[in-house]
């Protein structure tokens, strides 16, 4: 049994895999940019991320596009790591992850993903058993064993000795001879 691809799905497919392209460039010309300087070398880790998002992408996409189609799920986070890379300045990629957004939520994209999900088997129905039924009466209540606990002693902490003071000798009284 054969799944007509709808338009949609063939919009989704063929822009992500151009936006996978132009990200693997942008992210390798962003690189080689940012290798030219000191400071870029230490942005490097930022401009990879274009060129890693592009290779999933293009896996992606591929995936899409076989024949026979393979069981995918709408990747939203290809589609919001597409929008995140306005940061980079691919404004491009920005517009295909909204896009794809918005043809995500689309009834037919939805219902063409779980033909095609249901038709390869690897998304069966989770068949949850039914709970066991109420008991009709109340059971009889757990006798109550009441146990004779030993006395806890408590610990004995010595208290702190007070310093001595030295006594201070006592000096006699002068008289005054009045």
């Amino acid at each position: 049994m054969q799944t007509q691809k709808p338009t949609l799905i063939n919009v989704i497919a063929w822009t992500t895999l151009t936006s996978g392209i132009v990200n693997l460039v942008w992210g390798l010309a962003a690189s080689g940019a940012a290798l030219a300087t000191l400071v870029g070398i230490i942005c490097t880790p930022i401009t990879i991320l274009p060129t890693v998002l592009g290779v999933f992408e293009i896996i992606y996409a591929a995936k899409l596009l076989s024949n026979p189609p393979q069981a995918v799920q709408p990747s939203n986070t290809i589609a919001i790591l597409e929008i995140v890379c306005v940061l980079a300045g691919n404004v491009f990629a920005m517009v295909v992850g909204i896009l794809s957004l918005v043809f995500y939520n689309d009834q037919i994209v939805k219902d063409y993903f779980a033909r095609l999900n249901g038709m390869d088997g690897t998304l069966s129905p989770v068949v949850v058993p039914p709970a066991p039924p109420a008991p009709l009466m109340d059971p009889a209540p757990a006798p109550v064993i009441e146990h004779e606990m030993a006395p806890v002693e408590e610990p004995v902490v010595p208290e702190p000795e007070a310093p001595e003071v030295p006594e201070t000798p006592k000096r006699p009284r002068k008289s005054t001879g009045q």
